[in-house]
């Protein structure tokens, strides 16, 4: 008996267009695997099959929109394919010996050579709905760049495998095409391809999926957005005295209580003095469109790259209540177990390297925000205070901001509100 396979729930996402149907007529898949991928204007996301069977009928192609409950494929039980590699590093490092170390790539042989290039149409990257492969190949030539409709496959039937994929990246005709002028966002030219490996040794690592897909994000930010930089630095002695206390008493309850807590505070402080800084342009860019609501987002370290989990109303939560739920959503960064939603409708964003160090920096403001706060490390440093040097916390703060919304006065006049409630705790809670 067939099953129809639904979209779930994916956030508030509505008429999200297919990229890349990962799944033929015919195969044999697993549970979890994905059948399609989903690219909204914000994210990537893949659309996982419920259970294991066979993939009786597609219902939808590259192209089509989709949204929660629409129907993507009929589904026969079965006992599922092969099991799918858990990470595109994984699939991509085989014995040491075929690492992609040697000095100069060298040709792959001839059973497994991509057949005479022609060029590829727009977008043949996302379309493999005509390709003999399995998942776990879709999943790793789209990571990779690697347009499956130009490779000849080696497996039974014709069928392209991921060693195929493999010795497509080592044979010259990938070069050639890596080489090909092109221009990138708002006509600025790409830097020219090099072969390194004239120079020496070299290993081709590929991105992380999460910097892969965070990069043009940060890109579009950077190109649209005139960034400019505001630093200052705030007194946290006494709140940091104070943290102290609360974190004592909340490794007993198994969380813990940072300084991040009380910047998430601090901000929300400063939002409701100047909502200017929690607010959006509109598309027309002649109106700005005020934010009643708080949600902050906290930018998260993983092993694959940078997360920004989002603190929904914010300003309602106490610091105990945002201490633990950013240890849960850190956790579930760590794990890549974050949800789409978990990412969405943040107001403000929040950097913070302070368990690394640094003086200061630039955070990339994080559109359609306008205004993003990043923290280094905190240093003792000798303050004067109007009779004497006394030893003093500081923490250096580097706030960045749309130059169109907020000028350099109403800026500094954020950080100053900012810094000011750090310096006494009390002041948080007005």
């Amino acid at each position: 008996m067939a099953t129809e396979i639904k979209v779930p729930d994916i956030g508030d996402f509505k008429d999200v267009p297919i990229i890349d149907v990962l799944v033929r007529e015919g195969d044999a898949i697993n549970a979890e695997d994905p059948v399609i991928t989903l690219e909204s204007d914000k994210a990537t996301m893949e659309v996982p099959a419920p259970h294991a069977g066979v993939v009786e009928k597609l219902l939808v192609k590259v192209g089509d929109k989709v949204s929660e409950g629409t129907p993507i494929l009929t589904m026969k039980e079965g006992e599922g394919g092969m099991k799918q590699p858990p990470s595109v590093i994984e699939q991509q490092e085989p014995a040491p010996s075929a690492q992609l170390s040697a000095p100069r790539p060298r040709p792959a042989p001839a059973s497994s050579a991509p057949s005479a290039p022609a060029p590829s149409p727009a977008g043949g990257i996302g379309d493999f709905s005509g390709v003999h492969a399995s998942p776990s190949v879709r999943r790793l030539a789209r990571e990779l760049q690697v347009d499956l409709t130009r490779l000849r496959g080696t497996g039974e039937k014709g069928r392209i495998t991921l060693d195929d994929v493999r010795n497509f990246l080592k044979a010259p005709a990938a070069a050639a095409a890596a080489a090909a002028p092109a221009a990138g966002g708002m006509g600025i030219p790409e830097i020219p391809a090099q072969d390194f490996s004239k120079f020496g040794p070299v290993e081709t690592r590929p991105l992380a999926r999460i910097k892969k897909l965070s990069g043009p994000h940060l890109h579009r930010a950077w190109l649209n957005i005139p960034h400019v930089t505001h630093n200052d630095e705030a007194d946290i002695t006494d709140i940091e005295a104070y943290r102290k206390e609360l974190d004592t008493a909340a490794k007993e309850k198994g969380f813990r209580v940072t300084l991040l807590a009380f910047l998430v505070k601090a901000s929300v402080s400063a939002l409701r003095a100047h909502p200017e800084f929690n607010a959006s342009l509109s598309p027309e860019k002649d109106a700005l469109i005020l934010k009643k609501y708080y949600n902050i987002g906290v930018a998260v370290d993983t092993p694959d790259g940078l997360v920004v989990p989002v603190i929904k109303d914010a300003d309602r939560k106490g610091v105990h209540d945002i201490s633990q739920e950013m240890g849960t959503i850190s956790k579930k960064a760590r794990d890549g177990k974050l949800s789409p939603t978990d990412m969405q409708g943040s107001t403000f964003s929040i950097s913070s390297l302070g368990g690394i160090g640094g003086n200061a920096f630039t955070p990339i403001v994080n559109a359609p925000e306008v205004a993003i706060l990043g923290v280094v490390r905190s240093k003792m440093a000798p303050v004067w205070n109007g009779s004497e040097f006394k030893p003093r916390l500081m923490l250096p703060i580097s706030l960045s901001y749309d130059h169109r919304v907020i000028d350099g006065a109403l800026a500094a006049r954020f950080a100053h509100h900012l810094c000011h409630s750090l310096e006494d705790v009390r002041r948080l809670i007005l």
